[in-house]
């Protein structure tokens, strides 16, 4: 009998130990996705601010290169600006078939990595 009871306590014991470590797991686990999501939203925000101080200085050097070859700075940078005005209508236009699924399928799949 008291075999019975000293093995019954070892696997309550056991399934208690078992239970704390799939815990700890599960937290180990969470906090690896939270890193990794974080860390590919960081690399996606410092990209974004890169390309858009490259955007903006090419915008700048092709609106000078235009009023330059037309003998006029004013009007080269209303061009730059309206082809800019365009890019950002069709990416407004645009944004539920194109960039929002690939943004969500980005984030779902980097989640079950």
């Amino acid at each position: 009998m008291d075999t019975i009871k000293s093995t019954a306590e070892d696997i309550f014991d056991h399934a208690g130990d078992l239970v704390e470590t799939y815990y700890k797991l599960t937290v180990v686990k969470a906090a690896d996705k939270a890193s990794g999501i974080a860390s590919s939203g960081l690399l996606a925000l410092t990209a974004c601010a890169l390309g858009l101080i490259i955007l903006f200085f090419a915008g700048i050097g092709l609106a000078w290169w235009i009023g330059e070859s037309m003998n006029d700075m004013k009007m080269g940078f209303f061009i730059v600006g309206g082809a800019f005005l365009v890019l950002l209508l069709i990416l407004i236009v645009t944004r539920k078939q194109v960039f929002f699924p690939k943004l969500r399928n980005l984030l779902i799949r980097k989640m079950y990595e």
